[in-house]
């Protein structure tokens, strides 16, 4: 088990994560950190494609059946080893949980708008709407009027509640495998990530893509370093330039994830843009610095400063007092 320690400390912390919202998920990340057969086969792929939520998406795709016991899913890994392994190296989470725009809208009511979005790692780009939703902060406010979905996030804190929707003029996103909210096959897939017992974020997520289809986002398909300055130039000819990303630079080895906040750093000291990082604790660690984040929270900063610890889906946002 020794071998494996980082592997199970990976699986440990997402079935923290996890518990509360997916008791069938936080049972498969305990069960994998007890069965060294699983955790030698995890072993053996890249670090990157390692995810809980990767392995597990790509087991329910050929069959595991969620909600269902740990040895539904080990059946599955190992009966169809090699059709798992296909799509784990093949796909991507991608996750994009709209969810989370009940914990970013606080932040983009800070900035000066109108605002020119630039979502990083945008999969299908449903998160580049926050102007479409209707938002609630129980029991500290809320924002209506759009006429769109209600997305809640418990809160804590003084949390600065917007007195106004976000002014968006433009938005566009950069991804090494757009999705195409016209793709049945990628939004069945997107449907797979969501976690088994949540048929609100399965409804949730429908909705979404039909707010994309209505006005389809402009995505790029790349390496978010080859085109995220273009972005940001692009951006600025439309209102103020706003990078944004959630649960995405988790997935650049550590060198990249340290390339990349050089690259935000030095675009904030430019003035060229702002930056709304929404990341895991371990992700960014020069953004979380020595704070204690909590447990199954992640870190959402402006201009790489923290202001929250949010829930990773958007059920909750405790703002920091200052």
């Amino acid at each position: 088990m020794l071998l494996h320690g980082d592997l199970i400390d990976e699986y440990r912390d997402f079935a923290t994560y996890a518990a509360g919202d997916s008791p069938c998920f936080e049972e498969w990340a305990l069960g994998v950190i007890e069965d060294e057969q699983v955790l030698a086969w995890l072993a053996t792929l890249p670090p990157i494609k390692r995810q809980p939520n990767l392995v597990f998406a790509a087991a329910r795709w050929h069959g595991a059946p969620a909600p269902g016991s740990y040895a539904g899913l080990r059946r599955v890994l190992v009966e169809q080893e090699l059709a798992v392994r296909a799509t784990v190296m093949a796909r991507a989470t991608q996750t994009n949980e709209v969810g989370r725009l009940a914990t970013l809208t606080p932040v983009l009511g800070l900035l000066e708008g109108p605002l020119a979005l630039v979502e990083v790692g945008a999969s299908a780009g449903l998160c580049l709407y926050p102007d479409r939703y209707d938002y609630d902060w129980p029991p500290v406010g809320a924002l209506r009027g759009s006429g769109g979905r209600l997305l809640t996030a418990t809160a804590t804190g003084p949390v600065p509640v917007p007195v106004a929707h976000p002014e968006v003029a433009w938005r566009a996103g950069v991804d090494l495998n757009p999705l195409d909210v016209g793709d049945a096959d990628a939004m069945a897939w997107l449907e797979n990530l969501v976690w088994p017992e949540q048929d609100e974020r399965r409804d949730r997520l429908r909705a979404a893509v039909e707010v994309a289809r209505r006005e389809p986002p402009s995505l790029r398909r790349g390496d978010l370093f080859d085109h995220v300055v273009d972005l940001v130039d692009e951006a600025a000819a439309h209102g103020t330039p706003v990078v944004l990303h959630s649960a995405v630079i988790a997935y650049l080895e550590p060198a990249d994830r340290e390339r990349f906040h050089d690259l935000m750093t030095g675009l904030v000291a430019d003035a060229r843009c702002r930056w709304i990082s929404n990341e895991g604790r371990r992700v960014l660690p020069r953004v979380t610095g020595a704070l204690e984040v909590p447990s199954g929270r992640f870190v959402t900063a402006l201009d790489g400063v923290p202001v929250a610890w949010s829930h990773g889906h958007g059920h909750a946002l405790d703002w920091l007092e200052r």
